[in-house]
C-alpha cells in the first residue's frame, strides 16, 4: 500500500505531532515490538527445553526485516492482521519459523507491545512537558513582579503579576507532570497468560520440563523490562487505557485555559500578551493587518478533540464484557495514537508561546492607571475604618465615587476617582489627602504575589532536577 495527498490522510499522520511520535505508533515499529516479544517468549521456552537455540537465533536475526507488503498480502486472504505478521516472520526464518507464538494468543502479544508503546509515548510527553515547565520557570521569575490588572467574571478586579498568573498555569501543569509520572509508573503488561487469562496452554506447554508458567512469564517480562499484571482476561484491564487517556486529557485542560487567556488578553482592548508573529506570518487571507493567535486557537482546537477521547476508553473498560470482546479494537487502533499526538502537538504550540510570549507593558500600564484605582478602593476601605470610620458607611460613599467614575469611563473621559475621593470631606476626615492618594497607587497592592510565584518557580526547578 501507497499513500499519497490524493488520499484522505489524518491531518496526525503529518500536520500535527512528531515524527518521533508518529514513528512510535507505525505499523513499522509495532510488528518490530511484536517480533521482539515473540523472540523473549522463544527464548523462555529455549530455556525450559522446548525449543533449540538455532531456531531462537533465526528469529533474532530477523526482527528488523519487517515486509508490510508481504504481510497485507497474507492478511488480505486470512484476515487476522497478527496471524499474517506471525507467517511473514516464517517465512523469513527457515529454522525457527515453526514456533514462532507457541502456545500463545495474540492479546499475549499485542497487549504487551501497546503497555510498551504507551510507555514510550509517556516518556516522550513528559520530555515535552519538562521543557515546556522549565521555560514557564523562567518566565515566572521574569516577570514575578510585573504589575497587571487581574480579571474576575472577565470583569477588571485586582492588580496581580504577570509572573503570578503563568504561576496558576504552571502549578497545574506540575500537578500533570506529576500525574503523568505515576501513570507511567504504574502501567502494566498483560503478561503471558493465554487465551483468557489462565496460562492453562502454557501449562500444558511447559508439563515436564520444570519451568511454571509463571516462572516462563516472569523470564519474558524481565526481557522486555515490563511488569506484568497478576490478573489479566484475554486482555490487560482495559481501564489502564482510560487512566493514560485521562491523564492526556487532564494535560489538555491545563493548557486549554492557558491558551484561552492568551486569547483574551491578546484582544486589542486588553492588548497585554500576544504569542509570537512570525515576520512573514499571515493573520488573515481577508484583512492584511490581523494578528490571529493562531497556536492558541490551534491548542483549543485539539484540546477539546482530546478531552473526547477518554470517554471511549471509559466505554471500552466498561464494555469487556466476561473475559473479552473485540468491540474496543478497532476505536483503540486510533484512540491511542491520536491522544498522544494530539497531547504532543498542544505541549509544542504551549512551549511556542510561552517561549516567544510579548508582553506589551505599556498595555499593562494602561490597564493597571484605568483600572487600578478602582481596586485600590479596597485599601482606602481598610484604612478609613482602621481610624475610626463606619465600614457601611465608608462602603456606600466610595461605591458612589465608584459608579461615577465608571460613567465617565464610559463617557470616553479621565478616571476621576482620585480626584473625587481625595475631595471627599467624609474621607478625608479620617484620612489625610496625601495618604488617600498613596492608598490609590494601585502598583503597590499585589499583596505577596510576586514572592509566592518565585517560590512556585523553584518548586518546579526541584521537581524537574
Amino acid at each position: 500500500m501507497t499513500f499519497t495527498h490524493d488520499t484522505f490522510l489524518s491531518p496526525f499522520t503529518w500536520r500535527y505531532g512528531s515524527d518521533e511520535m508518529r514513528h512510535i505508533w507505525s505499523e513499522v515499529h509495532k510488528r518490530r515490538t511484536w517480533r521482539r516479544i515473540w523472540v523473549a517468549l522463544a527464548q523462555a521456552q529455549q530455556q525450559a527445553g522446548l525449543i533449540r537455540p538455532e531456531q531462537v537465533a533465526d528469529l533474532e536475526a530477523h526482527v528488523q526485516d519487517i515486509d508490510i507488503a508481504r504481510a497485507h498480502e497474507i492478511e488480505a486472504e486470512i484476515h487476522h492482521d497478527l496471524m499474517a505478521e506471525v507467517r511473514t516472520f516464517a517465512e523469513q526464518c527457515p529454522t525457527g519459523g515453526g514456533i514462532i507464538h507457541l502456545g500463545a494468543t495474540s492479546m499475549d502479544v499485542e497487549d504487551n507491545a501497546d503497555a510498551l508503546r504507551l510507555r514510550q509515548s509517556l516518556d516522550l510527553i513528559l520530555s515535552r512537558l519538562c521543557e515546556l515547565l522549565r521555560t514557564l520557570a523562567e518566565q515566572i521569575e521574569r516577570e514575578a513582579g510585573q504589575v497587571c490588572m487581574a480579571f474576575t467574571h472577565l470583569q477588571p478586579a485586582e492588580p496581580t503579576t504577570v509572573g503570578y498568573r503563568l504561576a496558576t498555569y504552571a502549578q497545574d501543569l506540575l500537578a500533570d507532570y506529576e500525574n503523568l509520572q505515576r501513570v507511567r509508573a504504574s502501567l502494566r503488561g498483560k503478561g503471558f497468560k493465554g487465551a483468557v487469562g489462565t496460562s492453562a496452554s502454557y501449562a500444558e506447554l511447559l508439563d515436564g520440563t520444570g519451568m511454571t508458567p509463571g516462572q516462563m512469564d516472569a523470564l519474558i517480562m524481565q526481557a522486555l523490562d515490563l511488569e506484568p499484571f497478576l490478573i489479566a482476561t484475554q486482555t490487560y484491564t482495559r481501564r489502564q487505557d482510560w487512566a493514560v487517556l485521562s491523564a492526556l486529557s487532564g494535560l489538555g485542560i491545563t493548557i486549554y485555559k492557558l491558551a484561552f487567556d492568551l486569547r483574551v488578553l491578546q484582544s486589542p482592548p486588553i492588548g497585554e500578551w500576544a504569542e509570537p508573529f512570525g515576520t512573514h506570518q499571515v493573520g488573515s487571507s481577508a484583512m492584511p493587518f490581523k494578528r490571529n493567535p493562531i497556536n492558541a486557537e490551534n491548542i483549543n482546537s485539539l484540546a477539546r478533540y482530546l478531552g473526547t477521547l477518554p470517554n471511549t476508553a471509559w466505554d471500552n473498560a466498561a464494555h469487556n464484557l466476561l473475559d473479552r470482546t473485540l468491540d474496543d479494537s478497532a476505536n483503540r487502533r486510533i484512540i491511542l495514537p491520536e491522544a498522544f499526538l494530539a497531547a504532543e502537538e498542544i505541549l509544542r504550540r504551549a512551549q511556542r508561546i510561552v517561549a516567544g510570549l510579548r508582553i506589551d507593558r505599556d498595555a499593562i500600564r494602561r490597564n493597571v492607571a484605568i483600572y487600578g484605582t478602582f481596586a485600590a478602593t479596597e485599601r482606602v476601605l481598610m484604612a478609613a475604618v482602621r481610624a475610626g470610620g463606619d465600614r457601611q458607611a465608608l462602603h456606600e460613599i466610595i461605591r458612589q465615587h465608584s459608579l461615577n467614575a465608571w460613567d465617565a469611563l464610559r463617557q470616553n473621559q479621565p478616571n476621576p476617582l482620585v480626584e473625587t475621593l481625595t475631595a471627599d470631606p467624609q474621607v478625608t476626615a479620617l484620612l489625610p489627602e496625601a495618604r488617600v492618594r498613596e492608598l490609590m497607587q494601585a502598583e503597590s497592592y499585589v499583596g505577596d504575589a510576586p514572592e509566592r510565584a518565585e517560590k512556585l518557580a523553584k518548586q518546579l526547578r526541584d521537581a524537574l532536577q
